[in-house]
């Protein structure tokens, strides 16, 4: 079985995760928001092989390039979005990859409308929905590169697709389910942003 690490950092409490293979010590860490420091300490004992980027927003990538040097893992995020990072990206993200750890193997979902470059990774019962998908709705669209119509065509077709049991693990704030969103969606595209 893999392993979930979930800490908080920085002004916006943004969400770190770690995910991790406890057999080969092989992980993959998903948004480098801030705190360089912190994240490293979370990563001792562990082979890091990839920065796992959710989309460009500053808040999800301040420790990106700190962490990458100490770390020597590749920054990772999709094409669409490669332009906003502190960065190059060393690998740029498609629909559908597959990053390994251990015997594990997490997915890429291209998930825009948040950002035109926003990524989910899903793995067993977990989504790691970045700024996609919160508990109570959609990701801020009121920004020059979103798109509210995008975002509920990505949530529609692409995230409320998986079962309801999937635990929905965000950028900010707490989890929820699959099955505990998609009864909402009518009501988010009436409220509208």
């Amino acid at each position: 079985m893999y392993r979930v690490a979930t800490f908080s950092v920085g002004p916006y409490d943004n969400n770190v995760y770690i995910v991790s293979d406890p057999k080969s010590k092989e992980a993959l860490l998903i948004d480098a928001a801030n705190e360089a420091p912190r994240i490293l300490k979370e990563l001792e004992g562990l082979r890091v092989s990839h920065i796992l980027t959710t989309h460009g927003h500053g808040d999800h990538v301040q420790a990106a390039r700190q962490v990458r040097e100490q770390t020597q893992a590749r920054f990772a995020c999709h094409v669409e979005d490669a332009g906003m990072m502190p960065l190059p990206p060393d690998q740029r993200i498609a629909d559908g990859d597959v990053f390994r750890f251990g015997e594990h193997e997490l997915r890429a979902i291209h998930t825009p409308g948040h950002t035109p470059g926003s990524v989910c990774f899903v793995i067993g019962e977990h989504l790691f929905s970045g700024d996609t998908l919160f508990p109570g709705g959609p990701g801020n669209t009121a920004n020059p590169y979103a798109s509210f119509p995008t975002i509920i065509e990505s949530i529609r077709t692409k995230l409320f697709t998986l079962s309801d049991e999937i635990q929905v693990l965000p950028g900010h704030g707490k989890p929820t389910t699959i099955g505990n969103e998609r009864p909402h969606l009518d009501e988010w595209i009436a409220r509208g942003w």
